[in-house]
């Protein structure tokens, strides 16, 4: 009996003793893993509460609650303009929604440069950044694009267009992936008809581009051509002429060359009452 007991009690000890060990190896993991987090804690920064779309918006949409959403923030790495308070964002009493000013996607911040004033429209002035004017484009079924662009789309424009000494004129890229703002009066893609044609196409574009467009538009034809985004810039010239569009290529006839007569002269002797030459050279007198 005492064997036994013995025995259990030896069983006992060696389970305690790898309970023991379990035990400090999770503490020890635990400390680790909270080591961690303070740690990345520590990095980040204290983490606040702010509102986010919660999908994607259009320009001109009504903003709506349940189009929102709460999610953790940097503090330190917050936007000035960001929503952190509901009453702010969505106030009682308010004579309208909030209207989206800029297209967005989901999870992007909620700031007040994205958002209207509650109950004040979108206008087209509020989709033009500090130092831009928009400009409208006269366009047609001859235009590129004209029933495929839309707002917020990047374009660039060609000239189409005589120059002097330039057979059958030229064609010139002169803006590269300008933004789309309007077309006709659409100014968010939803209010653009797929079956209609554009008439004009409105531009957001700096004062020099203003001006070059005006002149482009007043002494030739405007092309447009859809790019992917306003990465798609291009530096340079691209222009094209008839000429090397077909691949004509001018033969370049070499100038003949007109080699100047040397002039000679002779001495001179007089002979029976005649002058005759005696096949001397002599320096020729001017």
């Amino acid at each position: 009996m005492r064997a036994v007991f013995a025995l259990v009690l030896l069983v006992g000890m060696a389970l305690a003793g790898m309970a023991v060990y379990m035990i400090q190896d999770y503490m020890a993991d635990l400390e680790g893993a909270l080591q961690q987090e303070k740690a990345f804690n520590a990095k980040a920064g204290k983490l606040v509460e702010v509102y986010v779309f919660a999908k994607p918006k259009k320009y001109g949409d009504a903003l709506a609650e349940g189009d929102v959403q709460l999610i953790y923030w940097p503090e330190k790495a917050l936007p000035k303009t960001v929503f952190t308070d509901k009453a702010t964002l969505f106030p009682e009493n308010a004579d309208g929604p909030r209207y989206i000013m800029r297209s967005t996607e989901a999870f992007e911040p909620v700031l007040a440069s994205r958002v209207t004033e509650p109950g004040k429209l979108a206008s087209l002035t509020s989709k033009l950044e500090k130092g831009k004017r928009a400009f409208a484009i006269k366009i047609g079924m001859d235009s590129g694009v004209s029933n495929f662009v839309k707002p917020d789309d990047y374009i660039d424009i060609l000239w189409t267009g005589s120059v002097a000494g330039i057979e059958g004129g030229i064609t010139r890229q002169i803006e590269s992936a300008v933004l789309v703002i309007a077309v006709d009066n659409a100014i968010n893609e939803g209010q653009v008809a797929s079956d209609k044609v554009a008439k004009t196409v409105t531009v957001a574009a700096t004062p020099e581009q203003v001006a070059r467009l005006a002149q482009a538009q007043s002494t030739g034809r405007l092309t447009l051509s859809l790019a992917r985004d306003s990465s798609e810039t291009i530096e340079g010239t691209v222009e094209t002429d008839t000429k090397a569009m077909l691949g004509i290529v001018e033969e370049v006839v070499a100038p003949e060359v007109v080699v100047p007569e040397v002039k000679k002269c002779y001495a001179k002797q007089r002979s029976g009452g005649v002058l005759v030459d005696t096949g001397v050279e002599i320096p020729c007198k001017n």
